[in-house]
């Protein structure tokens, strides 16, 4: 993980004075845990989570919002404000404030969408099948959210058909017993490497 962050630190600034990390892939693909583990190897890099920003009426119409709020601050080197929403009551809640840094974090299902590509200085795609995915999701939300999965499965399936991500990914990233191997991804190779395993421990292979 440590060898990843220092790939991505270098990287130029591609909004304002941030470089703007994405991290996509299918909703259950384990995004949220690579992209916390990812942010402490990057000195607690910020991590805005898409799930903040889309809400039940929007599963994938929150492009506006998230360039007004997010990301045209962020382009000025302003702080930017958003107010999370919240799935359980159906609204908004108090507003939070992302400053500018080195590095941010976006993490959720449509993080590599085109609108968003130019202002993405890398783009990682966590490489699981959407079925074994949407099979973790489900296991992990359990029997509650069963009808609101009906529904997001084929809205996720609608929107990578007409705006796909992956092929886009500069990095594949699949994670393993002990961590986490990136290969790269059809945007292209990166380094003269072409397989590297990123863990969490001290005896990581990399």
């Amino acid at each position: 993980m440590h060898d990843l962050a220092s790939r991505l630190r270098p990287l130029p600034p591609s909004c304002g004075p941030v470089r703007l990390i994405a991290i996509d892939g299918h909703a259950g693909s384990g995004k949220t845990t690579f992209a916390a583990r990812l942010a402490g190897a990057l000195d607690d890099a910020p991590v805005l989570h898409l799930d903040d920003i889309a809400s039940h009426d929007a599963l994938f119409g929150w492009t506006a919002r998230l360039m007004d709020e997010v990301i045209e601050p962020l382009r000025h080197g302003r702080t930017a404000h958003y107010a999370p929403y919240d799935w359980h009551s159906r609204r908004l809640g108090p507003p939070r404030s992302l400053p500018p840094a080195p590095v941010i974090l976006l993490e959720g299902v449509g993080a590599g969408r085109r609108a968003l590509r130019p202002h993405l200085a890398h783009l990682l795609w966590m490489e699981l099948p959407r079925e074994e995915s949407w099979a973790r999701g489900r296991s992990r939300d359990g029997a509650e959210q069963r009808e609101f999965w009906e529904g997001w499965v084929e809205a996720e399936r609608r929107h990578f058909a007409e705006d796909p991500s992956r092929p886009f990914a500069d990095l594949l990233v699949r994670q393993g017993i002990e961590g986490y191997e990136t290969t790269p991804g059809p945007a292209g190779a990166v380094g003269p490497s072409q397989d590297v395993t990123h863990g969490d421990g001290p005896t990581a292979m990399c």
